[in-house]
């Protein structure tokens, strides 16, 4: 079985049939286009028709007819299963990459990977577990991650002069 991947959240209902408004948690806005089905409290839904509308997608699922039926899934979170979607080489899903052990080429470990902060330009690694007990924050950046290893549970970096010290 897939493992279900959170791709957003049922904010409000759109309109008196049965359409629904969904922020999307994640980078490509896209996403959205390519699916057939959503998953909302475990169960299947297929969707008739999706648009994009602001920030937001507007999503029709098949048999959620009015807004009486809409509001019942207000502030649902929305899941798909990972093997409905594919990720280009090179990109990696946040929940993949969180928990991994990073090292730099000599070996020598850094610490965990505790969150992932988006800045726009290029994602930055938080570390914890580090070996003075400080984060530290690793660019994500084709000079700086050298290697992701998902299976292997590890990221090989190349540290700038002066990001530890």
């Amino acid at each position: 079985m897939d493992k279900l991947l959170e791709i957003g959240k049922i904010v409000n209902t759109h309109g008196i049939r049965g359409e629904l408004k969904i922020q999307p948690w994640c980078d490509d806005a896209g996403v959205f286009d390519d699916l057939d089905c959503l998953i909302i409290d475990g169960s299947e839904r297929e969707i008739e028709r999706n648009r994009l509308h602001k920030s937001c997608h507007i999503v029709k699922l098949k048999g959620i007819d009015s807004i009486n039926d809409a509001e019942r899934y207000k502030n649902k979170i929305v899941y798909v299963r990972r093997g409905w979607l594919s990720l280009p080489e090179g990109r990696y899903y946040i929940t993949d990459i969180l928990g991994l052990e990073v090292r730099e080429e000599n070996g020598r470990v850094l610490g965990k990977v505790g969150d992932v902060i988006k800045t726009g330009s290029n994602d930055v690694y938080v570390l914890n577990d580090t070996p003075d007990g400080k984060p530290v924050l690793i660019p994500v950046l084709s000079g700086v991650v050298l290697k992701t290893d998902i299976d292997g549970g590890y990221i090989i970096v190349r540290l700038m002069k002066g990001l530890i010290d």
